[in-house]
């Protein structure tokens, strides 16, 4: 399998896992989630896969500074319906790493360890994102807001080849190469991320 290799560059999530831990699927429920495990699950990589990862990365450390974040004890809120614009999108790979799911979700052992009906939608706050420790009550608000990373120049004559189905090869070579450039910007060069990552 081949992909860019910046994407195992970027910083793991490392989280404790009690399901996991108890059904003996990780060792004392230790796991660790990276880019490339949410890149599979989305199907691709883009700004919006990246920001979710972001949010959610910088989002865990708020939560937990003092150890390893409890999967499944966090739940998620989105201020936005879920087919708006790219929420679900975003929603969906913030889901996999807190393991926080909707109605459908796991509804837990003897009452205990449950993941269902942890993720909720048209949440009134200010901010995009919304996450809360079910422990201790104590949330986050989150926006991303990747502007301050622009894209090349060359994406959008590239782009209109493409959606004409006129690209070469090279050019679509090229367009593939632009567009990761941009989430490895995104990624990996953290100066960026003061300005596109806003937590309250």
């Amino acid at each position: 399998m081949n992909y860019p290799p910046f994407f195992d560059l970027v910083q793991s999530i490392k989280l404790q896992d009690p399901l996991s831990n108890f059904l003996g699927a990780f060792e004392d429920g230790i796991l660790e989630i990276s880019y490339l495990d949410c890149v599979k699950l989305a199907g691709h990589s883009c700004p919006t896969v990246a920001g979710a990862y972001l949010m959610t990365l910088q989002g865990l450390i708020e939560l937990y500074p003092d150890g390893l974040p409890q999967r499944g004890g966090i739940k998620v809120q989105m201020r936005d319906s879920r087919d708006a614009g790219v929420t679900g999108v975003i929603a969906t790979v913030i889901s996999f790493i807190t393991g926080a799911s909707g109605d459908t979700g796991f509804k837990g052992i003897n009452g205990k360890m449950s993941r269902n009906n942890l993720l909720d939608y048209d949440i009134s706050m200010e901010k995009e994102v919304r996450l809360v420790r079910i422990d201790t009550g104590k949330s986050i608000e989150i926006d991303y807001n990747p502007s301050s990373v622009p894209a090349s120049a060359q994406m959008q004559p590239l782009m209109g080849k493409m959606m004409q189905n006129i690209a070469s090869k090279e050019d679509k070579v090229a367009f593939g190469r632009l567009w990761q450039e941009r989430v490895e910007k995104i990624l990996l060069e953290k100066q960026n991320w003061n300005t596109i990552i806003t937590i309250a």
